[in-house]
């Protein structure tokens, strides 16, 4: 069988060249182009119709669940596989609503990575065996997100350039003192703000402000 056409998109230069040679190492697959930014894979993929798209979701320009969906209006039958370090049930979501065929984590082995896309090309839609069951149940049988969706505009106008920033960061997954350094601020003056947008959002965990983050695309680059 001809080798199967693929699409790399990943910002972190050392993981996509990982990527390449694991492909290459274990045949079956042709790499077409690379990028490392959501922007430039939309194009890529018009340009070359890959069947294979491997995408991570924190990138530069698009983040991946903006990504996906453009990509897919054009390419129906492509496979897309999200390669990620979110494992949420949020990301979860967002990315197979958005049209991805499987979610793998960044953690998980090269066997199960090729496992996924065995799997998908097969026909079936694969998730991490990290991700919980009951995500997986959740979406797979059309179950309702328990997540409220928040006032987005009324929200959103609300927060402080500073909130903004600190709500993006949250969503990333970072603590709050990992937020206070790449911010330059103390810990206390970021629990502050974080207090802030719960409240402004109306949101009473960390999981609805990143489900809230991931509609609004401020999920940046890590």
């Amino acid at each position: 069988m001809p080798d199967k056409t693929t699409l790399l998109v990943e910002d972190h230069a050392i993981l996509r060249d990982g990527l390449r040679l694991l492909l290459e190492r274990n045949g079956g697959f042709e790499i077409v182009a690379e990028t490392d930014n959501g922007h430039d894979a939309v194009a890529l993929a018009v340009k070359h119709s890959p069947e294979l798209i491997l995408t991570d979701i924190s990138m530069p320009g698009k983040n991946g669940t903006e990504t996906i969906p453009l990509i897919r209006n054009r390419l129906p039958d492509a496979k897309i596989i999200v390669l990620t370090m979110h494992r949420t049930e949020e990301y979860v979501r967002a990315c197979l609503a958005a049209g991805a065929n499987g979610y793998v984590l960044k953690e998980d082995s090269q066997v199960e990575l090729l496992s996924a896309i065995e799997k998908v090309f097969s026909g079936q839609t694969y998730l991490s065996s990290g991700i919980c069951n009951h995500v997986v149940s959740g979406f797979l049988t059309n179950k309702q997100a328990t997540t409220k969706t928040l006032d987005e505009p009324v929200s959103w106008d609300l927060l402080t350039l500073r909130e903004r920033e600190v709500l993006k960061l949250v969503a990333e997954g970072r603590r709050n003192r990992e937020i206070a350094a790449f911010l330059s601020i103390s810990v206390k003056t970021v629990e502050k703000h974080r207090a802030g947008v719960m409240k402004k959002l109306g949101a009473n965990n960390v999981s609805e402000l990143t489900a809230f983050a991931i509609r609004k695309g401020l999920i940046s680059s890590d």
